[in-house]
């Protein structure tokens, strides 16, 4: 009677609980041999081309005095990207760029980690591995040895690339970014084994990064050196207070370890006590009528957490940004390189006005992540076989990707008006010009998302990695491209980059409806191609 458990579980035949994680940890790197090296290029590219853009723009003691002032007083823009503890170079490249390479490090690994454990279990592939002589622990240990690799590699691009700075700093600074990164790998591993739905899975811990780097912020607009209580809440706080090329305190890394192998031992623990393809919060099922009884209505259940989510997150992103509008001039002084950089990313009708489309184009980068991950709803659920049942029903294929794709789209809007109410609202000036800088970044988002779309449409199989790897050279083009002064032939390989810079400058209709135009063609191309294909197993 002991061993009669359920009829649908499935244990490992061997009962060594390692069995197997050398394999699944080289089918797992090989399944990742574009994600992860694209991961890890784009957050160093950005790191590594800090330094030089900071001489450019702080080339004298003087203006990084001047600087390290400002900080000290403007809470808004502590709050953005953290406290300076040092004028040096790299202690300014770790200030400038440290918060955003953790947060990348940490949405890396969290989306590596879910997707060799819930998402193999959610599509069944895990149950056929764990017939054979595979341990019961094998899956979570290659999954998270996949992150250690990525981090590592992380770390080692950035301690070898930031060693002309000071070795002890670089060293300090990137094992605290990969660190972090492992930090949120063991955390995701942990509610893996909570939830039933890999979606949930990445959502939750996407929330708890977010959470994270809102403590972080509050506390930095308390205090100008890390020391509130909210900023030690915060695993981004912690990086921040390593001090990386500023008399580093290496005993916080001591304190990012011990979170780690600690939620991993919760990992560990959690694994060996559930049932394979079950979870510890089982998703409560829904009404099969009345508001559940069309398409349509299945992705807004589908995906109304994460829309929740972001409508939250932008509301608050704009509030930040808004409110540290009217310290930009404090900030940019009389520096000319970072009224360039500014200009550059927002146009030259004024810094304000620049500073305000910069802000907002950010955001709309931002946004494009979102409708790309909303769009790769429907390879999840073809993958997963959850759209074989609907599809075997009255609902056709168009019917079935449109309900996902107006979230997609409709969503992308909804977050950016909500991104522009919060900015209007700290700001508390030109409410009509700022929701329509908001609203001007649609047509760019939208193509991102017709790409993705296309993708999915005709090349499923890919489409995951190509998508993202879109979303990706996009954001690294308008994030770091101004900065680096790259070229504009460069830039417009971006739709952003043919955006008209409101609400500074005049608005120009036609780039805004040749985008819109091309978005429709891409996702007509996508729904073509799904029409006339096979479905995905």
């Amino acid at each position: 009677m002991k061993a009669a458990t359920s009829a649908f579980t499935v244990r490992p035949t061997s009962s060594r609980p390692l069995a197997g994680t050398w394999t699944l940890l080289r089918f797992a790197l090989r399944r990742d041999r574009v994600m992860i090296p694209l991961w890890v290029a784009v957050n160093a590219l950005m790191v590594l081309s800090m330094p030089g853009t900071l001489e450019s723009l702080y080339g004298t003691p003087a203006e990084r005095a001047d600087l390290m002032r400002q900080m000290e007083t403007n809470s808004s823009l502590r709050a953005m990207v953290g406290p300076v503890f040092d004028d040096s170079l790299g202690a300014l490249t770790a200030w400038r760029a440290g918060v955003y390479a953790a947060a990348l490090a940490a949405v890396m690994s969290l989306l590596i980690v879910v997707r060799h454990t819930r998402d193999e279990e959610e599509s069944g592939r895990q149950e056929l591995v764990a017939s054979g002589m595979v341990g019961r622990r094998a899956s979570l240990t290659a999954a998270l040895l996949t992150a250690a690799v990525a981090n590592g590699l992380l770390a080692l691009l950035l301690a070898a690339g930031l060693s002309g700075q000071g070795a002890s700093g670089a060293l300090a600074f990137a094992l605290g970014i990969a660190g972090t990164g492992m930090l949120f790998a063991t955390m995701a591993a942990i509610v893996a084994q909570l939830t039933e739905s890999a979606r949930l899975a990445r959502g939750l811990t996407a929330g708890v990064l977010g959470a994270a780097f809102v403590l972080r912020a509050a506390g930095d607009s308390a205090t100008a050196d890390g020391s509130s209580v909210l900023t030690w809440l915060s695993p981004l706080g912690w990086l921040e207070n390593l001090r990386a090329f500023a008399d580093e305190r290496w005993w916080v890394l001591l304190l990012i370890a011990g979170a780690a192998l600690a939620q991993g031992a919760v990992a560990y623990e959690l694994t060996g006590r559930r049932d394979l393809g079950m979870s510890f919060l089982p998703t409560r099922p829904g009404p099969a009528n009345g508001r559940l009884s069309t398409a349509g209505a299945l992705a807004w259940r589908l995906q109304r957490g994460s829309v929740l989510g972001w409508s939250i997150g932008f509301f608050l992103a704009g509030l930040v940004y808004g409110g540290m509008t009217e310290g930009a001039a404090d900030l940019v002084g009389d520096n000319e390189q970072a009224r360039q950089i500014i200009e550059r990313m927002g146009g030259q009708s004024g810094l304000t006005d620049a500073f305000v489309a910069s802000m907002i184009g950010m955001l709309g980068l931002i946004a494009a992540l979102y409708v790309v991950g909303s769009v790769l709803r429907l390879t999840g659920e073809e993958t997963s076989g959850r759209a074989e049942p609907v599809l075997a029903a009255a609902v056709g294929r168009l019917r079935w990707a449109v309900g996902h794709l107006a979230i997609a789209f409709g969503g992308a809007a909804w977050i950016m008006l909500l991104a522009g109410a919060g900015y209007a609202l700290a700001y508390g000036k030109d409410v009509g010009g700022i929701l329509s800088a908001c609203l001007v970044q649609l047509p760019a988002v939208w193509v991102i998302g017709g790409a993705a779309v296309l993708l999915h449409g005709v090349l499923p199989r890919a489409a995951v990695g190509a998508a993202w790897g879109v979303a990706g050279a996009v954001l690294l083009l308008g994030w770091v491209g101004p900065a680096l002064d790259v070229p504009q032939t460069v830039l417009d390989l971006s739709p952003f980059g043919h955006l008209p810079k409101v609400p500074g400058a005049e608005m120009s209709w036609g780039p805004v409806l040749v985008l819109c135009a091309i978005a429709a063609t891409l996702v007509a191309g996508g729904l073509a191609g799904l029409r006339h294909r096979d479905m995905t197993t």
